[in-house]
């Protein structure tokens, strides 16, 4: 088999004057984060809409891309976003935001809609779900029903579109790869829900960007739906034997029930995988729909180079090699968790005239900054929170219980962190290279919660490591909570501040600090935490 990249752009050319001027929205989320590259690469200019532009700072793109502020809830700062530009990329939806996210869905598109228009936008794009046409709408799940709709909405918007409906994406860091990877890999003996004989068209990210890109382009009278899919159909229960074999794992066995609801399996896949179930949920039922392309007419305007679209098996290999390489652009967790905190750390100690309780730690380090400063970005997913890992696991679980997102999200990459990424329950909020690195937490807490690690110097020059753990409590609960755990932080919060130390003296005096992210101190809390 080739080696092939998951990417399909090629030499990137410069963008001139002429070169259209594309707005990708959810550019912080899987596919919009991947999108925006293969834009440049193919010369366009590009402009990001994003709710916190911070969090794109650290993207290896950012420099060549303008990004601004704004919200698809919000009208005026969308008009603002869309002036001047010609194709707009619509990417953003509410999956797994709770009850109405229907609602949420219409209104956000039909803002866009507006704003588009009276822009003056020569096109949208959508990439949308692939509905079966034999289903009444009323009887489609959810999702794809919000999915067809928000569609419909675009196209009736007086501005060109280009609906995309895709089924399942195969790529590295996607919703649907790590539910099928996760459930393949853990489970050699799985009791499933009946639709794992459901069949299914899925495609290589590859191939939806290669598709996306080549909207941009696409003649100005052409506005319609495109089914888009790779060139292999199947079972559910076919996808996860065949992953089993490019996996080279063994037979896996796999025993249908019939009653197990979408919902239950949707908990159930919440349980096994990194998928909240709040996600898991909405994808399962939908899978409970036969979802294969009616037609292939995107090829007319788009024709498909040779070789392409590409092969299950190849998708797979390739995402399986991007996760063992540790190159994985863009998660699906990428993008905020629905209804996570989102307010930055307060400057202000007595913020909105509310508590704000810190638990604050400081040690001197027998090393240098710099191998503290690994020890730091290094922490979470794979190599552990340095400190009682059952405490941490127990959190991660009682997380996923009341539909959080627990402790398995782990980390993009192994060694490196940049603004915006998942780490297990947090997500990164600042870091400043070397120094500083903040997280504000994303499991559910009665207030707002964040964790900051500092690698210092003192007035002599010796390395100080600092921690400050900050709770702003939502009403009595909040309190009652910070009061409940207080006890433990010694434990846990004082543990981690011993063992981060430890770690980094023991890489330094080892002269391993320059080969990656050091093990873990020998003492009982210092054990390795079950990763992501």
């Amino acid at each position: 088999m080739s080696r092939r990249s998951e990417r399909p752009g090629g030499e990137a050319r410069a963008a001139d004057a002429d070169a259209p001027v594309c707005l990708v929205t959810g550019a912080t989320g899987y596919i919009g984060g991947r999108l925006v590259p293969e834009l440049l690469t193919a010369g366009h200019r590009v402009r990001c809409l994003a709710r916190t532009p911070e969090r794109l700072r650290d993207y290896p793109w950012a420099g060549r891309a303008e990004v601004v502020k704004g919200d698809v809830m919000d009208e005026e700062s969308l008009l603002r976003a869309c002036r001047g530009v010609d194709v707009a990329y619509y990417l953003v939806h509410a999956l797994g935001t709770g009850p109405g996210f229907e609602a949420r869905d219409r209104q956000a598109a039909r803002n866009f809609a507006r704003a588009a228009r009276e822009a003056g936008l020569r096109r949208i794009v959508y990439l949308g779900g692939l509905t079966p046409t034999d289903v009444p709408e009323a009887e489609l799940s959810a999702h794809l029903r919000s999915r067809a709709e928000v569609g419909q909405i675009l196209l009736d918007s007086g501005v060109p579109t280009a609906v995309l409906r895709a089924a399942v994406i195969i790529g590295s860091g996607s919703a649907s790869f790590e539910m099928l990877r996760y459930l393949t890999e853990r489970l050699p003996v799985m009791v499933t829900p009946s639709w794992v004989s459901t069949k299914i068209q899925p495609i290589a990210v590859r191939d939806v960007l290669r598709y996306l890109v080549g909207c941009a382009r696409l003649p100005a009278g052409v506005s319609r739906g495109f089914d888009i899919g790779g060139p292999d159909v199947m079972t559910y229960r076919e996808m996860m034997e065949r992953y089993a074999a490019v996996a080279e794992l063994p037979k896996r066995y796999i025993l249908p029930v019939p009653m197990l609801s979408p919902r239950l399996s949707g908990h159930w896949i919440g349980l096994v995988t990194p998928v909240p179930a709040a996600i898991a949920r909405p994808l399962a039922e939908s899978l409970r729909h036969e979802v294969v392309c009616d037609e292939h007419d995107i090829a007319r305007y788009l024709p498909d180079p040779p070789g392409t679209p590409i092969g299950f098996d190849e998708a797979l290999s390739l995402a399986l090699r991007r996760v063992r390489e540790a190159q994985v652009t863009t998660r699906w967790s990428s993008a905020s968790y629905p209804g996570a905190p989102s307010d930055p750390l307060p400057t202000d100690p007595h913020w909105a005239g509310g508590s704000l309780y810190t638990d604050c730690r400081e040690l001197s380090v027998g090393a240098s900054p710099e191998a503290l400063w690994r020890v730091i970005e290094g922490i979470g997913g794979d190599n552990g929170w340095y400190s009682f890992p059952l405490a941490w696991a127990l959190r991660g679980w009682l997380d996923r219980l009341v539909g959080g997102v627990g402790l398995r999200r782990g980390r993009r990459d192994a060694a490196s962190l940049r603004v915006g990424d998942s780490l297990d329950f947090w997500r990164v909020e600042e870091i400043e290279a070397g120094h500083l690195l903040r997280l504000r937490a994303e499991m559910r807490l009665p207030g707002l919660a964040w964790l900051e690690m500092y690698a210092d110097k003192d007035a002599v020059g010796a390395t100080r490591y600092r921690q400050r753990a900050l709770f702003h409590p939502r009403g009595l609960l909040g309190h009652a909570y910070w009061w409940s755990v207080w006890p433990f932080h010694a434990l846990v919060f004082g543990g981690m501040a011993r063992n981060i130390a430890r770690a980094a003296e023991s890489a330094e005096h080892a002269g391993s600090a320059g080969a990656g992210v050091p093990s873990m101190a020998p003492e009982a809390d210092a054990a390795r935490t079950p990763g992501g």
